[in-house]
């Protein structure tokens, strides 16, 4: 019995020694990931390679291909004009034709610039909501801060931590929450360099009567993308606000809350605003319905 009793505890010392590490690295180093991937601003579209990719002219990149479709519209609309002569078929008035096609193409091989105004308005709106929480709460708003408050405020211990305590369970929970953020997040930050992509032709799309539904469901989808950074912010602001106890249990699963809030939120602004999935199961089956 007594041989049995130490296999046991040698067991149990094993599971959460290997726990302990496994925590103690997402703590020290995802949260500051997370941070990164998930408050961004247009520093990110200025990448060496991205913007060699987008086209520092209208004579390369993808400006370069979003031209010639700008041509390829050009012939498009005049030879649909000329046949309509013959059918007798409606066409699209030719003064609002010229109109959409200088308005939308000085739009078209500006969006570089456009863009970037969109996402540092989002980036600033979400940051004086984070540093509205730091002047009231004297804490950073942030994924990094967060863990160190968790941790403080539940009483989780990872150099102590046993996995089948309460504690230890729901620190598990909170970690593996933490890595589906990380995933979700990660799939985020790339949806909007995609989209960033597509915008040229977002914008040409415009010049068509019947190609301007590209448009609506390109700034839903890039919209939806940006506004979750809005409601994280809020997210962490309220998580930052509440008056926590360690000896209170509904303190720790009020943090649970908090971080299913953060994984949920794409879910969320995507009922709302609708928009493009940034969860791994759903995202195949939302691009399919791309354009409804």
């Amino acid at each position: 019995m007594e041989n049995s009793a130490d296999i046991t505890k040698i067991i149990i010392d094993t599971i959460n020694t290997i726990f302990e590490t496994l925590f103690s690295s997402i703590d020290n180093t995802l949260y500051s990931v997370l941070d990164d991937i998930t408050f961004i601003h247009s520093d990110i579209l200025y990448d060496k390679n991205f913007e060699n990719l987008f086209g520092t002219s209208t004579s390369n990149g993808i400006l370069l291909i979003a031209n010639s479709f700008l041509l390829a519209f050009i012939l498009y609309y005049a030879t649909k004009y000329l046949m309509a002569h013959f059918t007798y078929n409606q066409t699209q008035n030719p003064l609002s034709f010229i109109f959409r096609l200088i308005l939308y193409g000085i739009a078209m091989n500006s969006s570089f610039f456009i863009i970037q105004c969109i996402i540092d308005i989002n980036s600033n709106v979400s940051l004086a909501i984070r540093n509205l929480g730091e002047n009231l709460f004297q804490k950073n708003i942030c994924f990094s801060e967060l863990i160190t408050t968790i941790n403080a405020n539940i009483a989780i211990d990872t150099n102590s931590l046993n996995i089948f305590s309460i504690d230890g369970f729901i620190k598990a929970i909170l970690s593996m929450s933490l890595l589906n953020l990380v995933f979700s997040y990660s799939l985020r930050y790339i949806l909007i360099k995609v989209f960033v992509l597509l915008s040229p032709f977002a914008f040409l799309s415009l010049t068509l009567e019947k190609t301007n539904w590209f448009f609506k469901s390109w700034f839903r989808n890039l919209f939806s993308l940006l506004f979750i950074q809005i409601i994280v912010s809020l997210v962490l602001l309220i998580l930052f606000s509440m008056d926590y106890s360690s000896s209170n249990l509904l303190s720790k699963f009020i943090y649970v809350g908090g971080i299913y809030a953060l994984i949920q939120t794409n879910s969320l602004v995507r009922e709302f605003l609708g928009g493009v999935s940034t969860e791994i199961s759903q995202t195949v089956k939302n691009f399919v319905g791309f354009k409804s």
